[in-house]
């Protein structure tokens, strides 16, 4: 259990999926249940014990290790600091209770935008043989998850309501019909305009800029002088950002699972289907040589579109009253893609909804949605909504996505259609735009950029480019399957390790195995 949580907490980046995630709390307060006291902005932080979040998310904390909890204020927008709005930024502190020689603090962020850092955290204590990371790393450095603004425990973003939220998801994924486009189109426009009302002109200030400068203020409050920085998909470009505003402030940047901060709304979206096409390509290939194992070996892309179609016409009724719709189905496919691992469940779930057994198919959609059992949703998708669309000042028209989407179709069938549509909601969002930076981190130290040549939701092609951009950046390839890459192989670690604790940059050209 927890070292399936471990790999799909790392949650994805680019322009419209967010990984699925484990589920975390809904409450604003501090993690702590009550929540630790909030420091003053630029103050440092006041840690609290909290072993009480480890016993919520897996049931028990890991052995060896104590978990403290903090809250520090940032102000609502960087460039007005002394406006006098605050925001809450929820942190975890794990050290293990061997340390020695200790480094510093290893800040963690899984990407999304949207994801969780703190739940990142208590996954990640609990050693390799469960997922987490090495002890080598964590007897250096007090492993520091936080919540980025508008994320879960920290002051967040909760705009869009259950049935909507269900509404969106069960939506066709590729609406042909010019009626049935207008709906799905009117949908994104509902949701768009609730978040505008509740938030008026903060909306701009849930962006990925203003959340690399309350990093550094992390930075400040756990008394580093340096940062020391992990981060997972999104988490790169948070990162990378990051690093342009503070280069003479890193000591050292993971960057894994890269996205292209180059690319412009369109090109990122594009990117992102062009991957997950290939992925499914590389699912299918292994599904027709371990037939064993998949039990839609015989035409794996039949057995999916058919699935697709199928539901289009006539949807299963599923056992809690939803209908089993192409939309879910897509959301499905989309979850499973995440990890080699989820290849297995993506064939049973196909097959078995093919008997008439829709719960396969429903259990990775809702995983990936974090939708609870009662019909409750994380602020996962409104926080990733917040943050993508404050970052894009060039989404798309409504015409160009109709385009888009017809051309896609052609170019990257499963996939492609869906992507174009998934940008309407950055077409209709309101209020002002905060792009981020994208160029050199002229002073920055050496910056590794890890990519997997079989990722879908942030290609590899992308690994070169964010490195090339920063202009410090150092390139490890893992050549292996799913979304992200440490750690998940002796190579991998072994590089990745080396570079955190001693800052030894991996060697030029790197490419570790899959296995």
């Amino acid at each position: 259990m927890i070292a399936s949580l471990a790999v799909l907490v790392m949650t994805a980046g680019g322009c419209t999926l967010p990984a699925f995630a484990p589920e975390g709390s809904d409450e604003p307060a501090g993690p702590g249940g009550g929540g630790a006291p909030a420091s003053a902005p630029g103050a440092a932080a006041q840690w609290s014990p909290c072993q009480d979040v480890p016993a919520k998310l897996v049931g028990r904390a890991a052995p060896g290790m104590s978990y403290d909890c903090a809250t520090v204020k940032v102000p609502q927008d960087w460039s007005k600091p002394d406006s006098g709005g605050t925001y809450d930024i929820a942190m975890m502190r794990v050290r293990s209770k061997s340390q020695k020689q200790r480094i510093g603090s290893l800040l963690l962020n899984p990407g999304g935008p949207g994801g969780s850092g703190i739940d990142l955290s208590v996954y990640l204590s609990f050693g390799p043989q469960l997922g987490g990371l090495p002890t080598e790393v964590t007897d250096r450095f007090d492993l520091i998850g936080f919540d980025p603004r508008g994320v879960s425990r920290s002051s967040q973003v909760k705009c869009i309501s259950d049935s909507d939220q269900d509404a969106s998801f069960a939506a066709d994924p590729d609406p042909v019909s010019q009626a049935e486009f207008d709906r799905v189109a009117a949908l994104n426009k509902k949701i768009a305009d609730g978040c505008g009302q509740k938030y008026g002109d903060q909306l701009a200030n849930f962006s990925t800029e203003q959340a690399a400068r309350d990093v550094d203020a992390l930075r400040a409050a756990v008394g580093d002088s340096k940062l020391t920085y992990l981060g997972f998909s999104y988490g790169t470009l948070l990162g990378a950002t990051y690093a342009q505003l503070f280069p003479q402030n890193i000591r050292a940047l993971v960057l894994d699972g890269a996205v292209d901060a180059t690319e412009d709304y369109i090109q990122g979206s594009e990117t992102q289907a062009k991957g997950f096409e290939r992925a499914f390509g590389n699912f299918t290939t292994w599904c027709k040589a371990n037939a064993a194992k998949c039990p839609i070996s015989g035409d794996p892309r039949a057995a999916v579109t058919d699935a697709l179609a199928t539901a289009e016409k006539s949807p299963q009724k599923y056992r809690d009253g939803r209908e089993v719709t192409a939309g879910w189905i897509f959301v499905g496919l989309i979850s499973s893609l995440y990890t080699e691992s989820g290849w297995t469940s993506l064939a049973e779930a196909i097959a078995d909804l093919a008997d008439g057994d829709a719960k396969g198919i429903m259990d990775l959609a809702d995983q990936y949605a974090e939708r609870k059992v009662n019909g409750t949703y994380s602020n996962l998708f409104d926080a990733n909504l917040a943050v993508n669309c404050a970052d894009t000042e060039d989404a798309p028209t409504v015409e160009q996505v109709r385009k888009l989407q017809g051309e896609w179709r052609q170019k990257y069938p499963i996939f492609g259609a869906p992507l174009a549509m998934g940008m309407l909601p950055c077409t209709y969002w309101p209020g002002k735009r905060d792009p981020y930076p994208a160029g050199k981190a002229n002073g920055a130290p050496p910056i590794v950029v890890v990519g997997t040549t079989g990722d879908p939701a942030t290609p590899y092609e992308n690994t070169a480019h964010l490195a090339d951009m920063l202009g410090t950046g150092h390139v490890l390839t893992w050549e292996g399957e799913g979304h992200t890459a440490y750690p998940s192989t002796d190579c991998i670690v072994k590089a990745v390790d080396s570079y955190l604790i001693d800052l030894t940059v991996p060697k030029e050209g790197l490419r570790c195995p899959a296995k």
